[in-house]
């Protein structure tokens, strides 16, 4: 599949770059592209939630009534769950949610995210550019140029470049990310993929391993 290169104008270079079929038009598994997503999203769980059960509260031991003759139910600790202040039943504790998946179902998963922004014509390929200062003015005229202002869009790059990052960090719609950080989750949560020229030949080999 051919895809015309772009300047930052929005304006068509004359050159094209071939994407392969092997990852941009691929059959998608969606159980796999759904198995990485629901990694991602477990992976930004801290899981160090914690509610202090009955042991771990500070109070005195002592019997805080007589066990008969009170006329009410018999009870053995300020910390009971019953009284205020006491511990919480089955409150939550610390958890590890790491799901393991094995690298050749998250490069499927890959694959078949990018076949279907591909099979949606969401894709777009734009020459490699550098911004002189990191200025979010600048970014904003490139989103504009190519009809972004209004989408969340995910740029590619294939190197870190710091003043592109920087004019991009508060754009709430706007992500700038390396071709090795691309991930199945962030590729679907965007409307459009911007890819750099000089990103797709990293991407391809990447994800032909």
């Amino acid at each position: 599949m051919k895809v015309a290169v772009l300047d930052i104008k929005g304006k068509e270079t004359g050159r094209k770059v071939e994407l392969s079929d092997d990852v941009f038009a691929i059959e998608p598994n969606n159980h796999a592209v759904y198995l990485d997503v629901k990694q991602y999203l477990t992976h930004q769980r801290q899981g160090t939630h914690k509610s202090k059960e009955r042991a771990e509260i500070a109070g005195s031991t002592r019997k805080i009534k007589k066990q008969k003759g009170t006329g009410t139910a018999r009870a053995g600790s300020i910390k009971s769950p019953v009284f205020r202040g006491g511990g919480r039943i089955f409150g939550p504790r610390p958890k590890d949610y790491k799901l393991k998946l094995n690298k050749n179902l998250k490069r499927l998963a890959r694959k078949s995210a990018l076949s279907i922004k591909s099979k949606e014509q969401s894709i777009l390929v734009v020459e490699d550019f550098n911004l002189e200062a990191p200025k979010t003015k600048d970014f904003i005229n490139v989103l504009k140029s190519l009809g972004l202002e209004n989408k969340k869009s995910l740029f590619v790059l294939a190197d870190s470049n710091n003043n592109v990052y920087l004019s991009s960090r508060n754009l709430k719609r706007s992500e700038v990310v390396t071709s090795s950080e691309l991930s199945t989750y962030k590729i679907l949560n965007a409307n459009s993929l911007v890819f750099l020229e000089g990103a797709v030949g990293g991407i391809e080999s990447n994800l032909n391993k």
